[in-house]
């Protein structure tokens, strides 16, 4: 115990005498027992080790919602000393150090009845076990001293270099048995939650600390403002993380808890403050860093091997140049065969912000559980996004869903408008997005597309004769941009197959079928100046003069504007653009480079 540990407490509240530690200011930290008569006796506190000071007045201002009973939980009172004291406050302990073997000698500084002055008991802790998810088992260091009697209550429970491991609150009521209890440092904190600032938790550096509660001071102070602590907690733990216990967080302050002291990820604890910065300082909110120590204003970047460099992986550098399409932050939506059955796949939901992906949701699911579940976590996917981005919702698909009409799945259960009405949606081929070769070109692809301002649509005519090798070279030869196909992907295979492994950066097709070919459907003329057009035929010519002009950087734009005409006509279903699919595929916009290294959430 340290000579100079002035911050130990004595607590007077009617009859009721106790113990307390000074912890931050004007702040002691005593039982919500000791002072439960506070609403019609006066709160005394000294400080034996600084005779000084004299009495001093204090009010409870936090309580941790004691309910009166010997085994109710939340036996947690925060007094305010009437002035301030020039007193060094009570250091802490790292939260498991109680219980970390050999388990270490416990002393706490107590007022029973005949010691105003105050005395000291020896304890250890039995287990890290707690009883009854809140308390810590004490039992004596040796078999004489000092036994925990009242006047103990609300003692700070030091190790032998004087920092704080818990607080005393129990004692057996059996004069032979040496026991008692203690509330360990992070159920304290669950009670208030302030005291997380000033507990050094393993793998939370300390300005990350104060950062945070910085940021949750401050937004408790501005009323207006809505933060969301579910979503909050989701985005800094991830899709991997520990789920959102059931119910939810009360507070900001109860989630930011939570990720401190629960979360074994030591980012959580910075992407929590960096989400919340950004939701109170939208306009001047700073890039995700490790905080920079006052003689490093221009801190050079980190090596691979830092931790800053491990915590804060740099962002993709924007395309350079003048003319590159817009800055989209996708949501994405990536189906895989799970391996688990051939009618179950994984889905993975994630938002693109600032060149880093963060995951929202991932399950497996049957092939028919997909949409609901799709529909539950778009709109906590956009909430990721910063509030003044462009989102563009992408569906990375297994190459036989590609024709899958989920433009037409509703937002929600109690929102039927379609998701390709709501938000810019395209598709894209799985195997294909993850390709490096199909990266590497569709990237410098774009760079052409950018700096020509329009593609022309190379059509692939409903029945067509051309062989498959032949539409390759053409392709290739044209380098195009833009291919329209007149048939869905399962009715013209072979040549849909083509356009997904050339670096064609966009393709349009449509979803429903009207197109034929000469192989499958004698009827259909073939193209020729006169024959009638088919209906594949009739789509590509409405294809060719909406999209003339239009940027391909733009098309999710435009294309959304053709889904929202299409279902406002008077006869969707007649529309031309009503069953439309775009598959778009920019790499810049999807920094990342290879599949998920997460196995998927049963």
């Amino acid at each position: 115990m340290k000579h100079s540990a002035a911050w130990h407490a004595r607590i007077a509240c009617g009859d009721e005498v106790g113990a307390g530690f000074l912890v931050a200011g004007r702040r002691v930290l005593t039982c919500a027992h000791v002072v439960r008569w506070s609403g019609s006796a006066a709160v005394t506190v000294t400080f034996p080790n600084a005779r000084e000071l004299g009495e001093l007045s204090a009010s409870v201002v936090a309580h941790g919602g004691w309910a009166g009973e010997a085994t109710d939980p939340g036996d947690v009172a925060v007094l305010e000393l009437d002035r301030a004291v020039p007193l060094a406050p009570a250091g802490f302990a790292p939260p498991d150090a109680a219980y970390t073997e050999p388990y270490p000698k416990l002393i706490a500084y107590g007022f029973p009845e005949g010691y105003d002055e105050g005395t000291l008991a020896e304890y250890q802790a039995v287990s890290g076990q707690l009883i009854a998810g809140e308390w810590l088992e004490l039992v004596a260091w040796n078999g004489h001293g000092q036994p925990l009697v009242a006047g103990f209550s609300g003692a700070a429970a030091t190790l032998p270099d004087g920092t704080v491991a818990g607080m005393v609150t129990a004692a057996s009521d059996s004069p032979d048995v040496r026991k008692g209890r203690m509330l360990p440092l992070d159920v304290l904190a669950r009670y208030w939650p302030e005291l997380g600032e000033l507990v050094p938790t393993p793998g939370h550096h300390g300005d990350a600390r104060r950062r945070l509660y910085g940021l949750l001071r401050r937004a408790a102070a501005d009323a207006g403002r809505v933060c969301d602590p579910n979503r909050l907690y989701v985005d800094a733990v991830g899709a991997f993380g520990p789920p959102l216990p059931a119910g939810g967080f009360p507070s900001l302050w109860a989630a930011a808890g939570y990720v401190q002291w629960e979360v074994p990820d030591p980012e959580a604890v910075c992407r929590f403050a960096d989400r919340l910065h950004e939701l109170l300082d939208p306009a001047t909110a700073l890039r995700p860093r490790t905080p920079a120590g006052p003689s490093s204003p221009s801190p050079a970047p980190p090596s691979p091997a830092s931790p800053a460099a491990s915590a804060f992986p740099p962002a993709s550098p924007a395309p350079s140049s003048p003319s590159a399409s817009p800055a989209w932050s996708p949501v994405v939506v990536e189906i895989d065969h799970s391996g688990a059955g051939p009618d179950q796949v994984t889905v993975e939901v994630s938002a693109y912000r600032e060149g880093r992906r963060r995951p929202v949701g991932a399950r497996r699911l049957p092939r028919t559980g997909v949409r609901a579940y799709v529909q539950s976590r778009i709109d906590e996917a956009v909430a990721h996004l910063s509030p003044d981005a462009d989102e563009l919702v992408t569906f990375v698909l297994p190459r036989e869903w590609l024709n899958e009409a989920v433009a037409h799945w509703e937002c929600g259960a109690d929102d039927s408008t379609p998701l390709g009405c709501a938000y810019p949606l395209v598709v894209t081929d799985r195997a294909r997005h993850h390709s490096g070769r199909l990266r590497h070109q569709l990237h410098k692809k774009w760079q052409k597309l950018d700096s020509r301002g329009h593609a022309e649509v190379h059509r692939v005519e409903c029945g067509t004769q051309e062989r498959p090798p032949s539409l390759r070279k053409r392709l290739w030869d044209s380098e195009a941009g833009l291919a329209g196909f007149a048939a869905p992907p399962t009715t013209a295979r072979r040549h849909f197959e083509v356009g997904l492994t050339v670096p064609v950066p966009v393709l349009l097709w449509p979803r429903t079928g009207s197109g034929c070919t000469a192989h499958a459907d004698a009827s259909c003329p073939g193209p020729g100046p006169a024959a009638p057009p088919c209906p594949g035929t009739a789509f590509l010519d409405q294809l060719t003069a909406s999209v003339a002009g239009v940027p391909p950087a733009e098309l999710p734009r435009h294309i959304m504007s053709l889904r929202l005409t299409a279902d406002a006509a008077d006869e969707p279903d007649r529309h031309w653009a009503r069953d439309l699919q775009l598959l778009w595929d920019d790499p810049r916009c999807f920094p990342e480079t290879t599949a998920s290294l997460h196995s998927p959430v049963a």
